[in-house]
């Protein structure tokens, strides 16, 4: 038994599978601007989902997916974003620490 499914249907399933994937980066990354701390993500999570996306993405290029290969590059992106911040929270709550 084979299921048809609409081309529109499938196209809405990619959207709406990137967006909600990417939505837990942007709210990581507003809690961490708030809060300027980022002490709670494991470096250890942001390297294997990396690593995943980067794979996510070579595997969109070949097939040409296009909502493969957007949602990897947003997630990359985003996943850089909340690396930067990290590190730079980190080393500013160290100097502070320091400094007591």
């Amino acid at each position: 038994m084979t299921i048809q499914i609409d081309e529109t249907l499938l196209n809405i399933l990619g959207i709406a599978a990137g967006v909600l994937i990417l939505s837990g980066w942007v709210e990581q990354i507003i809690k961490g601007y708030k809060t300027k701390s980022l002490k709670d993500v494991s470096r250890y999570l942001m390297i294997f989902i990396s690593g995943g996306s980067i794979l996510w993405l070579v595997y969109g290029i070949i097939v040409e997916d296009i909502y493969i290969i957007g949602t990897n590059i947003s997630a990359i992106f985003l996943m850089m974003t909340v690396f930067f911040m990290k590190r730079r929270y980190d080393k500013a709550s160290k100097m502070n620490f320091r400094k007591i």
